[in-house]
C-alpha cells in the first residue's frame, strides 16, 4: 500500500488526472513483480482501498479491469528463479 501511494505521489504533479492514473497502473504493471501485484489485489479485496490515496485507488480499478494478455511481458528476474538451478 505504502508503495502504491508512494508512486501516486510522484505521478500527483502530472495536470491531466487520466495520464497520472495511466502512469501509477503503467509503473506497477511494468516494475513490480508479479507477487506484489497480487499481494496488493489480495489487500484491496479482503480489506478494500483504505489506505489507498485516490490516484492509486483509480489506479487499482483500471488494474483490475485489464485481462491477463492486456499486461506487459514479464522480464525474468524478480520472483523468478531458472529451472533447475537449485538456488533461490
Amino acid at each position: 500500500m505504502q508503495m502504491a501511494n508512494d508512486i501516486g505521489n510522484f505521478f500527483r504533479s502530472e495536470p491531466e488526472r487520466s495520464v497520472a492514473i495511466a502512469g501509477i497502473a503503467n509503473h506497477i504493471t511494468k516494475y513490480w513483480t508479479p507477487r506484489m501485484r497480487q499481494k496488493l489485489m489480495a489487500h484491496v479485496q479482503k480489506h478494500g482501498m483504505g489506505g489507498l490515496d485516490v490516484l492509486p485507488q483509480e489506479a487499482v480499478k483500471v488494474l483490475a479491469k485489464q485481462q491477463p494478455s492486456d499486461r506487459a511481458p514479464e522480464p525474468p528476474g524478480g520472483d523468478a528463479r531458472a529451472k533447475g538451478s537449485g538456488t533461490i
